[in-house]
């Protein structure tokens, strides 16, 4: 009897924090909710899921329009932006991925990605060009990032390293820059984050099945 108690107590706990909202959750235990749900998807549902992102990109002139667009090698279960790159190179686009400061910086360069460069990984396990032609982040038509979490006003969780953000700061104040559109399972998205003084606000997030945008761009047909 005393050990069904104790099982019934504890399935109530879990029923409970289960429902707990995410903005009363810390970063970190949202971060590890919203990985280990990305994670928990097939590979298949992963396949069906980059598919669905590019028929939702593709269908916007801001990325039909642009002429440059970095993106990113999808890990730890982010949505994948590999359609996409391969419609971008079939359009004549320019196509980048970030790397690593090799000084240090905790910055990201933006390297020149063609279908038959060879990738290596960097210390953080990610691929990224062995053989690098940077273009500075300013220069790109559009930039597409990865994210942990999102809401509905454009607001991104990283990884918590913080790269993107120092790299993007000069977006606070720049006329000219890229714009920046996070890419995401519609499974990340959470009711609201906070926003902390350093965060970089995107102009849209894509999902595998919606367009989150902010004011200034509606999704552009």
């Amino acid at each position: 009897m005393y050990v069904k108690r104790i099982k019934s107590t504890l399935n109530i706990l879990q029923l409970y924090l289960s429902q707990i909202p995410f903005c009363t959750m810390n970063k970190q235990q949202l971060r590890k909710q919203k990985r280990k749900e990305r994670r928990s998807l097939s590979s298949s549902q992963q396949e069906q899921a980059s598919k669905d992102l590019l028929t939702q990109l593709n269908q916007s002139s801001l990325f039909l329009a642009a002429k440059s667009v970095g993106l990113y090698i999808a890990s730890d279960g982010e949505i994948s932006p590999q359609h996409i790159a391969h419609k971008a190179w079939a359009l004549g686009k320019e196509v980048y991925l970030p790397v690593l400061n090799p000084f240090g910086y905790n910055k990201l360069h933006f390297a020149l990605w063609k279908p038959e460069d060879l990738l290596v990984k960097n210390r953080f396990g990610i691929l990224e060009p062995k053989v690098c032609q940077f273009a500075p982040v300013w220069k790109l038509s559009l930039l597409l990032m990865p994210l942990v979490a999102f809401d509905s006003e454009g607001r991104r969780l990283g990884m918590g390293g913080g790269f993107y953000d120092r790299t993007l700061a000069f977006c606070k104040r720049a006329a000219l820059k890229p714009k920046l559109i996070g890419l995401a399972h519609e499974v990340q998205k959470v009711e609201k984050l906070e926003v902390e003084s350093w965060d970089i606000p995107l102009d849209g997030i894509v999902t595998d099945q919606h367009w989150y945008s902010r004011e200034a761009i509606k999704r552009p047909l």
